[in-house]
């Protein structure tokens, strides 16, 4: 990104001004998915007032890390330097060159992409921690490390077991933007979207800065979206395979489970993955599911009181959602106004029904303060029940169990106008209230919650079957 400033993140440039000021030095560690616009931010903030940066390149030798290094110190002394033989040697001359620089202000140095930096057995961790340790946190230095491996960033260097443990003053991860900052953004851009279209949009890209950036203001959403996802030429036609196979090593695996969630609506549970993907019961699991949910890909939803066992995982990623079950299929590819072509299809109702249900996940907060529950303890979580002889099997992806005595039954429906509640839909919303209070024994009471885009149709008639409906504008609010 580089046409439109930061939008939104304003706790995150907080973070960094207060960092920039500071009597003592600090350590940022920055991660996050790739294209959430992390260097973006960094850059964006810190600009003419970092005294070093570099970015690892991808795949390169230890050899080509440290003639990049000596490139870019260099660049920023202005005086030629020859490419050092170990990391040791390249961080004593970060040392001489900080030591001509004649001010009292915060030294700025910034990492980027630090897992391609750390080449197999280049012993570039241990010396960044001797580097601190050593000189960096006693001379003013602000430390900006950033990656997009967000698993390899929690592991290796704020869990660090060596001179980096615990040495991070602030770790920041990186979320992708809510529907309010995309809303801005868009504005910023001056593309032209109500919120059903921004939703829409929301429901396709995600809150990705770098795929809103791609976004043209004189083309409609439908067109751009046809543009980038469909087109021969689309940027984000084959992003799917480069998104996985940049972020982690061995991606297959990590694939081979999206694509498994991606094929059942309401999630999978650990053993349901297995037998899906037919990957071992161990650790190298654990890894991937670790990996995608800190890197945001998916969520696991706990089960209504609290059992470990029964766990759910969800693909919460809407553009990987939206290659898979859209971009992906053949017979759709290089037509043209192919989004508005799909609305009559029924696999992109069901598309559209799963992606609302995950930007209504993603945006939970909102909903909280909808409800008017932000200051009142609540936890999220799903329940499952299979059913038995006595009630049928019901399935309800989110519940918010309150403290003041109420849990709310999350109902979540995309539609293009008021919602209109059936007769048939009315009795499954009672039955469903009144089986999860039975098999639970919970005497909460059970506040049935609609989500929906413009509210309900005849809403007054409505309120023995629906407590509680919350609009598109709700899920725009700050929290």
């Amino acid at each position: 990104m580089h046409s439109t400033s930061v939008i939104g993140r304003d706790e995150q440039k907080d973070l960094f001004e207060e960092a920039l000021t500071s009597s003592k030095s600090e350590f940022i560690v920055v991660y996050g998915r790739r294209r959430v616009g992390k260097t973006f931010l960094i850059k964006n903030v810190l600009g003419k007032r970092i005294n070093f940066e570099m970015t690892g390149i991808q795949d390169g030798s230890l050899s080509d890390q440290l003639q990049n290094f000596a490139d870019k110190l260099s660049e920023f002394s202005g005086t030629e330097v020859k490419p050092p033989e170990s990391w040791m040697q390249a961080f004593s001359l970060l040392k001489k060159y900080f030591s001509t620089l004649k001010t009292k202000k915060k030294k700025v140095i910034f990492l980027d992409e630090l897992p391609w930096i750390d080449t197999r057995k280049s012993k570039f961790l241990g010396m960044l921690g001797h580097f601190w340790n050593d000189w960096a946190m006693y001379n003013n230095v602000l430390l900006v490390v950033c990656g997009s491996a967000a698993s390899w960033m929690i592991n290796h260097v704020l869990n660090h077991k060596g001179g980096l443990h615990n040495r991070a003053t602030q770790y920041l991860p990186l979320q992708p933007f809510t529907l309010r900052e995309t809303e801005q953004f868009l504005k910023a851009k001056k593309i032209k979207a109500n919120r059903y279209q921004v939703v829409q949009l929301y429901m396709t890209l995600g809150g990705i800065p770098y795929y809103l950036d791609l976004l043209k203001p004189e083309q409609s959403i439908p067109q751009n979206i046809d543009r980038l996802c469909f087109d021969t030429n689309g940027f984000l036609r084959d992003e799917f395979g480069r998104l996985y196979k940049s972020l982690f090593e061995k991606a297959d695996k990590h694939i081979a489970v999206v694509k498994a969630l991606a094929s059942k609506w309401k999630g999978l549970t650990r053993e349901e993955i297995i037998v899906s993907t037919g990957l071992s019961n161990g650790g190298s699991l654990n890894r991937v599911l670790e990996e995608l949910e800190k890197s945001a890909f998916i969520q696991a939803y706990s089960p209504f009181g609290k059992k470990k066992k029964g766990t759910l995982y969800r693909l919460t990623d809407n553009f990987s959602l939206f290659y898979l079950k859209l971009i992906s299929q053949k017979g759709l590819r290089n037509q043209k106004n192919v989004f508005l072509k799909l609305f009559t299809r029924p696999n992109f109702r069901v598309w559209c029904g799963y992606a609302f249900e995950n930007t209504c996940l993603i945006h939970y907060l909102q909903m909280a303060k909808a409800l008017g529950i932000s200051s009142i303890f609540h936890e999220v979580s799903s329940f499952q029940f299979t059913g038995n002889e006595t009630y049928s099997g019901i399935q309800i992806d989110l519940l918010i169990d309150r403290a003041d005595g109420v849990i709310n039954l999350c109902e979540m429906k995309f539609s293009n106008a008021d919602y209109k509640l059936t007769p048939t839909y009315k009795k499954t919303l009672r039955e469903r209230a009144s089986i999860f209070s039975a098999v639970t024994k919970s005497r909460k009471s059970v506040f049935v919650t609609l989500v929906t885009t413009y509210g309900l149709a005849q809403k007054d008639t409505h309120i023995d079957v629906i407590q509680n409906v919350i609009t598109l504008d709700d899920l725009f609010e700050s929290v």
